[in-house]
């Protein structure tokens, strides 16, 4: 779907289904370098169960008009802006990687539009190492292979989404390189990094959410230690969900994901459980 957000064009995948505002809805914001296709699995099931879904593809990324916004909080402006556009009250907000902060910003800027937080491969703060930086500016290619190389647990996932014989490193490494070249950016990845890097908000974020908050994460995640999470965990009182994985946890293991997200809209948070404890 097209519509026009902050005068730009933006394109949001409905999960195959027309998008409907009056039924309730799932707004899914995708992690550095990436685009709106990450959640495709995610995306089709809750668009033909009952809901309504924006999986977004943010400003400079793929088909979303650019230039790339070069901060976690105005792309959380952007995706209320994106809520309003398509006529959305209020949504789910689920994201990934630095998707999840701007999820995170989001619900806090406008706690009483969230009805529910996830927030996938994550950790507050989320400090990119300078080596990294360094290297996205100046090879983004190579930058782009080290990502891939730290973002999977395993060489050879088993098989499931999107399929036997899928690649999953290649799979990443060429759609990052896809959103890379898509709009002639090549400091995208440069402004991807240094944005999550520069999010010292999110412990303070935290405090102002005020819908049921899950935390999804890969125990075997070399991008976002688990540790990492423990801490915004508590500031949100947030159920943790440990899965067998590493940060493309919606690649390798889709269908405890999908299980997880599917319980996060009809499972209740539970204090006592909270955090992890």
């Amino acid at each position: 779907m097209k519509f026009t957000v902050q005068r730009r064009e933006a394109y949001a995948y409905t999960g195959g289904r027309p998008f409907d505002a009056t039924l309730p809805c799932v707004v899914f914001i995708h992690g550095a370098m990436n685009d709106h296709s990450v959640w495709t699995l995610l995306a089709r099931w809750f668009a033909n169960h009952g809901h309504s879904v924006l999986a977004l593809d943010l400003p400079g990324h793929l088909r979303s008009a650019g230039p790339a916004l070069t901060t976690v909080e105005a792309m959380a402006d952007w995706v209320l802006a994106a809520m309003d556009a398509a006529g959305v009250a209020r949504a789910a907000l689920f994201g990934h990687s630095m998707g999840s902060l701007v999820a995170l910003a989001a619900a806090a800027q406008a706690p009483e539009r969230a009805t529910a937080l996830a927030m996938l491969g994550s950790c507050v703060p989320m400090p990119v190492p300078q080596a990294l930086l360094d290297l996205s500016l100046s090879d983004p290619l190579a930058a782009i292979d080290r990502v891939v190389t730290f973002s999977f647990s395993t060489l050879a996932a088993k098989p499931s989404y999107p399929g036997p014989g899928v690649w999953l490193r290649g799979a990443a490494r060429a759609l990052m390189r896809q959103v890379l070249a898509a709009q002639g950016d090549a400091t995208l990845f440069h402004t991807d990094f240094r944005a999550c890097n520069a999010y010292t908000a999110g412990l303070q974020a935290a405090k102002k959410v005020r819908c049921p908050a899950h935390l999804v994460v890969g125990q075997l995640d070399q991008m976002t230690n688990p540790k990492g999470a423990k801490a915004v965990a508590e500031a949100l009182q947030a159920l943790v969900h440990s899965l067998p994985a590493g940060h493309q946890l919606m690649a390798e293991c889709p269908d405890a994901v999908l299980h997880t997200l599917r319980a996060v809209l009809h499972r209740p948070v539970d204090a006592a459980v909270a955090a992890g404890r």
